[in-house]
Parts: C-alpha cells; structure tokens; sequence
C-alpha cells in the first residue's frame, strides 16, 4: 500500500525522523518493496528481460552489508491477492498502467517494468545466503508491524503506510538506507549502517500531540494505493481545512498537513469519526461510518505470528483454517515453495498475468503458456469442494467445463479471458491428480506428468547437467510454439548465454586443479565485453525482444508446474540462467558472423555442453524445422568436426549430471 503524497510530504520535515546507527539488530525487512527498489534503483536492465546476474551481485553485496554489522534480517514477502475482492479494482488498474509503461520502453521511453523472474531470483538468493524469509497468505504489511513488534525492532521499507502503523523500533525507509557506506563505530572497530528512522511519536508530537489512534482514519480519507473513497470528496468539498501559516509545495501536502491539523483537534477515534460523519445526509451516515471502519482495520497489526514461523517453521492463519487447504499446499504457500500465482488460482479462480516489455501488436508473450497453465488449473481443480469456502470466489464458479479467468494484455489493453480446463481430464485421467494427496504421488509418475505437459521425452534431457534439465525442456516447448517461428540464431544466443551462466559461476568456485581455467576466464570475459558494449544498434528489435519474452514465460510456467508437483525435477539456478543484455547482443553477434561460438570452442567443457543443448532443440523438433543457408551448412559442419576433435579430452565430471530414467528414478526418495 502507501498513502499518496505522504513520503514526500513526510520527507520534508526532519523532526519527524532520529538518526540511528544500525547494527547489533534483528530488522523485518519488506521483500516486494526491496526487490523492487535495488533493481530499479541499480540501473539494470528492463528493456531485454533482466539481467538476473548483475541483481544477484547487488542482492549478495546489500545483505553482506548487513552481516558485517551483525544485522539478522527476516523478510516478509507478499502473497497472494486479498480474498475479500477489496483491491481488486485497484490491482486492475496496476496492471493496465504497468501496459502503458512497457509499451512506452518498447518505443524507448521511459518507466519501469520489473523483469519477470526477479521474484523467483530473489528468493533463490535469500535460500543460497540463508536468509529466513517467510510469504504471506495475502498482503504483507500487517504481518510486517506484528512481527515487528513481536521482535521489538525496526521495519525497513519504502511504504509510506508505515508512517500509520504504530511500531514500537519504527520504520527505516529505504532511501536513507545507506548500506553501501558503512562506517565505523568511534569507540570500536564495529560497523553500522548510517541511516534514519521515522518516530511516530515525533510526527504526532509535531500535530499537537495528536492522538496517534486517529492516523489510520487519516489515511482512510486520505486514499492509499488500495483505497479510493469518492464519497470523501463529499467531506473536503465542504470543510475549510486549517493549513497553517506555510503552504506546501503542492495541493496534494496541502490537503495532507490540513487534514492532520484538522484531525488533532480530537481527542479520540470516536469523537473524530463523529465529526467527519456530520458532513453528510442523516440516511448516509451509518454506510459511511462502516466504510470508515472496514478500511481502518488494515492498520490494525495481524494475528498471524511469524514469530513461530522462524522458530518452528510453520506459522496459523485463519484464513487457511477456513479454507482449509491440503497441509502440504499451506506450507508450501508459507514458504515460498508455491508462487502466489498458484494462491490466485485456487482460492480466485482468478490470475493477473504480469506485462513485459515485447511487441505489443503481437498476442501476449504468456499466449504460448496457456496448455500449460490449462494443465496447473486442471490440476487446482482437484480439491475437495469444501477446501474452499464458494463466499471467496466472487466470479461465477458453476460453469461446467470448470473456469479460470485470466486478465491479460490485448494489444495496450487489460483483456479478461475464461479458461476452460475440463477436457484435460481424459488426457490424465489417474487418480493421484488428486491435489490433497499430489505430494504422496511416486515422483516417476510426477515427472512423466511434467515431461508430458512439456512435450518432451524423458531420455532427450539426460546430456546436459540436472539444473538445466527444466530450462532445456520449456526451451524444447518454446522452440515448437513460439510465434513468430524461433530461429536457430534465437536458440544458439540463448543457449550461448546459459553457457556463459555456467562458465560464469565455474569462475566464481575457486579450484586451481580445474583443467582450462586461464581460457575459462579469456572467454568469460570477451563475453563481458559483449554484453558491456554500446552500439547504436542497441535499439530494441520488438520481435527479437518478443521471441525472448516467450522463452522466459515458458520457463516460468514450467517453474510453476513443477513446484506444483513438489519437484520432481530440480529447480534450476536462476541467478546466471539469464542475461537478456547479452542475449540480445550474442543474437546480433551471430547475426554477421560465428565469433561467439568459434570463441567457446576453445574451452572444452563448455563447449560440449552447449553443443549438447543445440542437438537436444534439434532432436525435439520434426526434420526441417530449422531451414539452413549453404553458408550456415559449412559453420555447423566445422562446429561438428571441432567437437568430435575435443570430445576425448573433455571430462564432464565436474557439472552434477542425473539420471531421468523413467524407472530408475522409482528408487528415489521424494
């Protein structure tokens, strides 16, 4: 959430805020607001995917900062979307506005379109430092100010909400966060973070001592991200609202510092609520006065205690009890194993499918995922009726064939579409589909499911490593239905940077004994030099960038599907998996000559394993699928023999291969 104006407005005013050197501390920590904030705020890249690496680096550096001053951060993420239906008017305006945004990028405007993985690989990087993290049933903040409290440390964020909720070690916002200037302690070697704190008790002082149980209807009226009430306008149209000798700099602080002003003049909730209703008609007066108060009571601190999630791993919520969920699915969604994507599906009916910034005269990048989300909801589907209560899903839900609603981009717009899933049924018709028992189901039979939905057998995948088997499969899909058609220039740049990923994250494990280590490292960093350089031809190419688009949706629905099935492959390394810079680059490299693959040839490993993901796309797709030049005949026909020259000397010991035999892997254990 955040209340309009007020960030600013409260930026103004310093003694509103104490200095605080910060170390020696637990701090809560906003996950969306975070994530959010070091990647637009890091001047990486939005127009080409992401470049997932370049974030991952920041996400280490920023919580390396913290360690180094013995600060234990637990993060809060958000979770699904509120059941109540509430938002929901809201986040479809988000959405259509976040359309406008990339299309305006498209053209080479301005604005900001957060890559479409960067959640995942955030999560991803808090599990590899070891950083708790916990996602909520639905919006955070509540559950923010409760564990907060419970911990009796400060929240950090950039929410202005935060300036309502009444912390007990207040709120650091972001912005004065300074965790890249560390300093030292002057009577220790210690370190802290220079940083301020806004004191609630300082602003309420500022007012008159205003009685702080009075800012949450100051921010009902006032209007947040979520909550617009028209019927407000009622009220500031009849009342002359003290201001005070100095007017700010806009209307928006105006009507905020005299609203507050206002507001101080009561003693309690009660006698102001009283106030603001005798603006309006006798008969209005009780609708609004419940209004008022069902909107206030998202200041109030949640009952949920997060306390016991990172001491026992598992938090109560009420709102699952009554919803009852498959115990395997609650936890699942707590810690993050589940996107809140799966949430809004099952307990909505209802998903919002994130913009990128493609061709926006093309369908919808996600247009290509759609068998496959088809096949996450049929598998929704199967819950027991009473798991979710019929009050919550506020769309119609007695359509038979059974129906998802999807709101999508059409072109510029916000599109809602219905899916029907039923006919998935006779495809898969066994019973361990089951959602309340998928968990238990043997994990041969779960990975069949996955390699089914993907279209891929289960022995093409077994020569590369098994964190790569996930994003060699959606590749495989990608490359059979992406449209306009994929060429073997998309799939070699592609493949060209995953293997780059892998050669970048070899370099980063010391190891002297390692064989080719100093050609490991001339060819990593002529790839730098590629992805660092500017050209003019940096324009965006909306097809090019479209066709990429696709990729990472498939790759992301075939995240989704395989954690619905508990994994049975493992989940692929996203933090080096992806450098839209450099894909887009090696693309237009390879567009005028060989050089990136004639550079790889050099490092044996590498090279093999690339060749090996260009033969498995080959071997996934119908003869004559990819039409050759004579010339492109002659490269591959050299690429070939280079390969059968190293082969021999090439050990492939060190990348960690799996088996994916069908029945071989009825041995392993879930």
């Amino acid at each position: 959430m955040g209340i309009h104006g007020l960030t600013s407005y409260v930026g103004e005013h310093n003694e509103f805020f104490v200095d605080l050197q910060l170390r020696n501390t637990d701090v809560i920590i906003d996950g969306n607001n975070l994530y959010h904030g070091l990647y637009f705020n890091s001047n990486l890249d939005i127009r080409h995917g992401g470049d997932y690496d370049s974030f991952t680096d920041i996400i280490c550096q920023f919580f390396q900062s913290l360690a180094m001053c013995h600060i234990q951060p637990y993060v809060v993420l958000d979770g699904g979307n509120d059941a109540s239906n509430k938002k929901f008017a809201t986040l479809k305006e988000r959405a259509q506005e976040k359309i406008q945004v990339a299309h305006s990028l498209s053209h080479g405007g301005s604005g900001s379109v957060l890559p479409l993985l960067v959640r995942e690989v955030f999560k991803q990087i808090l599990t590899e430092l070891q950083v708790p993290f916990v996602q909520s049933f639905s919006e955070a903040d509540r559950d923010i100010v409760s564990l907060a409290n419970q911990l009796s440390c400060p929240v950090l964020t950039l929410d202005s909400d935060f300036c309502i909720f009444d912390l007990q070690a207040g709120y650091c916002p972001l912005n004065y966060f300074q965790w890249k200037n560390l300093c030292k302690c002057k009577d220790s070697q210690d370190s802290y973070i220079p940083t301020r704190c806004f004191s609630l008790e300082r602003f309420c002082r500022y007012f008159s001592n205003m009685n702080k149980t009075l800012l949450p209807l100051f921010a009902v009226m006032s209007g947040n991200d979520y909550i617009n009430l028209p019927v407000m306008e009622v009220f500031f149209s009849k009342i002359h609202l003290p201001i005070g000798k100095f007017r700010r700099r806009s209307r928006k602080h105006d009507r905020i510092q005299g609203l507050l002003n206002w507001l101080s003049r009561f003693s309690d909730l009660s006698e102001a609520m009283e106030s603001v209703l005798e603006y309006f008609k006798k008969h209005e007066k009780e609708d609004i006065r419940q209004l008022l108060s069902f909107f206030m009571a998202e200041y109030e601190p949640s009952n949920v205690n997060l306390k016991d999630f990172f001491q026992s791993g598992m938090y109560e919520s009420e709102e699952m009890k009554k919803l009852k969920l498959p115990q395997w699915i609650a936890t699942g969604l707590i810690k993050g194993h589940l996107a809140p994507f799966i949430s809004d599906a099952l307990i909505l009916r209802r998903t919002i499918l994130p913009v990128q910034v493609e061709n926006m005269q093309r369908r919808s990048a996600h247009s290509i995922t759609l068998p496959i989300r088809q096949v996450i909801y049929w598998l929704l589907l199967n819950i027991s009726p009473s798991s979710v209560s019929p009050s919550l899903n506020k769309e119609p839900t007695s359509e038979f064939p059974p129906v998802f609603y999807e709101f999508d981009r059409l072109q510029n717009s916000l599109k809602k579409s219905s899916v029907r899933v039923a006919e998935l049924a006779q495809k898969f018709p066994d019973s361990w589909y089951a959602l309340a028992t998928l968990n238990e189901a043997p994990i041969a039979e779960r990975l069949l499911f996955l390699f089914e939905t993907l279209g891929v057998s289960t022995s093409i995948l077994e020569p590369v490593p098994c964190l790569l088997q996930l994003p060699m499969a959606v590749t495989c899909y990608w490359t059979k239905f992406s449209e306009p058609k994929v060429t073997l220039q998309h799939i070699k740049a592609l493949l060209l940077g995953i293997t780059f990923g892998e050669l970048d994250k070899m370099l980063h494990i010391p190891d002297s004994e390692r064989p080719h280590a100093e050609v490991n490292k001339i060819v990593h960093d002529q790839f730098l030099k590629w992805k660092e350089k500017k050209s003019p031809k940096d324009a965006l190419e909306l097809d090019v960038a479209h066709t990429f688009c696709q990729w990472q949706c498939c790759l992301q629905a075939g995240l989704y599907l395989n954690q619905l099935l508990c994994s049975p492959l493992p989940e692929p390394d996203l933090t080096r998996l992806y450098n839209g810079t450099l894909i887009h680059r090696l693309y237009h490299q390879l567009n005028s000559s060989s050089m990136p693959e004639n550079l790889l040839s050099t490092s044996p490993k590498m090279y093999e394993l690339y060749c090996s993901m260009v033969q498995i796309v080959k071997d996934s797709t119908p003869p004559g699928f990819f039409q050759k030049s004579k010339s492109q005949r002659k490269k591959d026909k050299k690429i070939i023999n280079k390969l059968q020259a190293t082969r021999e000397s090439t050990m492939m010991d060190t990348l960690p291969f799996c088996s994916i035999n069908r029945f071989a892997t009825l041995a392993i254990e879930n």
